[in-house]
């Protein structure tokens, strides 16, 4: 992953809304939302959902495929996992990122 892709990747996560979307998306799987799930499930409104899936879908990190008049929204596996290989590679010096006896996430 190019630096300049990391950086539209991390800019479009670093926003609530947006990253409260695109976690959504990843629990969703390759099944994907529509818009109108995502407004409802996340208690957004519409029209600034729209604009935070523009934004998430120029920074690759979500893909869209138009399905009659519905729109379905997925996550971008292969850009989220080249983001995590980019940080842990470029910013960890490809260790692990936790210290050692940290206590882990069992969320």
């Amino acid at each position: 992953m190019q630096e300049a892709q990391v950086i539209r990747s991390l800019a479009a996560l670093a926003h609530e809304a947006r990253l409260r979307v695109f976690r959504a998306l990843v629990v969703a799987g390759p099944e994907g939302l529509t818009p109108s799930a995502l407004a409802e499930q996340l208690g957004i409104a519409p029209n600034a959902l729209s604009f935070h899936l523009k934004e998430l879908f120029h920074a690759e990190l979500v893909s869209q495929e138009r399905l009659g008049r519905n729109v379905l929204y997925r996550a971008a596996f292969p850009a989220m996992n080249g983001l995590l290989a980019y940080m842990t590679e470029n910013c960890c010096q490809g260790t692990a990122c936790t210290p050692a006896g940290a206590a882990s996430c069992h969320c």
